[in-house]
């Protein structure tokens, strides 16, 4: 048997902490949800006192897709009256994703000796999230899980339609840049040093555009191994940094202030926030808990930590509306929308009206982000070509003119 320190919260949201001994980590999981608790981190403690933590056996996930439609499908067979463990054999056996098949026959086993279906879900944290998980344990105490499965179904194909209209957008502006990195590879590389031995030649007195162009493509020539190497050091340092907290709390903040870019990512998470508050209210999750579900469901460190406090002020005794002020993350419109809320005891139903106001506007911007987009890259090109104009081609008429002459 072997000693698990676990982390976690319980069903008021209060931090949890203790120790299990359990044959693997999945029998510690669920002994930890067996007690009400949700767990945050589960880690081997080892002999010699130090602990491996196992998460990274959960790098992988589910597609959001096959997630999709698993929970599309279970709603209607439990709406349909068919017994939760028929309704899980069933789909664990149709579904074409391998992760999530196995995960299901494992769901299925441990709900037949005896666990919970949100316990035997949160063992498998790369299927099925915290947020996720929370809300099955409220569909289970309610006696409404077809009613949390449709809710889930609907958020998560909200989530991955917002996503797939981010990358719409952004696909034309990284097809240009790209484009432009090849062109400028190419130039360097093939076209300059050609010119460059026919001014050789002539022993043109060549203007400073000229002179700038040559020894920029001698450079990239003479030394393109070295700055491969350093292109390539400087990503994996990037990666390695936005993986440490301060790293990755430092670009989330910082992407939320890009130019054009940046409004629209903030509205897309705040959307995403107001909805899934929404859903955690609506399905009868307590007010502290759905903040801090939420905080690790908005995958930007920046808005977890004022998310997280909000959860503090909520705790504190302070209102809703209080606490969204100090956040500074909401237009006052959705601040109106929250103080009617807690005044007619609505908040869900106003929060899903702000859920839809952000939406609106991430819709307009997108569709709008392309024309912003593309003076600056037209400008960007064009001053690309008079670069070349005037570093290539002035030197030329002015090797012509002179042979006329002589």
């Amino acid at each position: 048997m072997a000693t698990f320190k676990y982390a976690g919260r319980d069903q008021q949201g209060a931090t949890v902490k203790g120790v299990v001994e359990a044959s693997s980590m999945d029998a510690a999981a669920d002994q930890v949800m067996q007690k009400g608790i949700l767990p945050n981190s589960i880690k081997e403690q080892k002999s010699g006192g130090e602990s491996l933590d196992l998460s990274l056996v959960f790098a992988s996930k589910v597609k959001a897709t096959d997630l999709i439609i698993f929970t599309r499908q279970i709603y209607s067979l439990t709406k349909a009256g068919i017994p939760i463990l028929r309704a899980i054999n069933g789909l664990a056996e149709s579904t074409h994703s391998v992760l999530l098949a196995d995960s299901l026959q494992d769901v299925l086993n441990r709900m037949r000796n005896g666990n919970s279906l949100s316990a035997a879900m949160g063992a498998h944290p790369r299927v099925f999230s915290q947020l996720y998980v929370s809300l099955i344990q409220v569909g289970e105490n309610t006696g409404q899980l077809d009613r949390v499965f449709l809710q889930l179904a609907q958020y998560l194909e909200q989530e991955v339609e917002t996503r797939k209209r981010v990358k719409s957008a952004m696909r034309y502006p990284t097809f240009v840049l790209i484009a432009l990195a090849i062109a400028m590879v190419i130039l360097n590389i093939y076209v300059i040093p050609t010119f460059a031995g026919m001014f050789a030649k002539f022993n043109a007195e060549l203007p400073w555009t000229t002179q700038v162009l040559l020894g920029t493509s001698s450079f990239f020539v003479d030394y393109w191994g070295w700055m491969l190497g350093i292109l390539i050091a400087t990503f994996v340092g990037i990666k390695l940094w936005l993986n440490t907290p301060k790293g990755a709390y430092s670009w989330d903040k910082w992407k939320l202030k890009i130019p054009i870019i940046g409004s629209v990512v903030e509205r897309s998470l705040l959307a995403r926030f107001s909805r899934s508050f929404a859903m955690m209210l609506s399905a009868g999750v307590p007010l502290n808990n759905a903040l801090y579900l939420i905080a690790n469901a908005v995958d930007n460190s920046y808005l977890k930590t004022k998310i997280l406090g909000m959860r503090s002020g909520i705790e504190s005794g302070e209102q809703l509306l209080k606490t969204a002020t100090a956040a500074g993350l909401f237009t006052p419109l959705v601040l109106q929308m929250i103080a009617v809320g807690e005044e007619t005891g609505q908040i869900d139903e106003l929060l899903n009206e702000a859920a839809d106001f952000y939406e609106r506007e991430v819709d307009y911007e997108l569709k709008n982000m392309t024309a912003k987009i593309e003076p600056i890259l037209i400008c960007f090109v064009a001053g690309m070509v008079l670069i070349l104009a005037l570093g290539i081609f002035t030197p030329m008429w002015d090797m012509m003119g002179a042979m006329k002459g002589g």
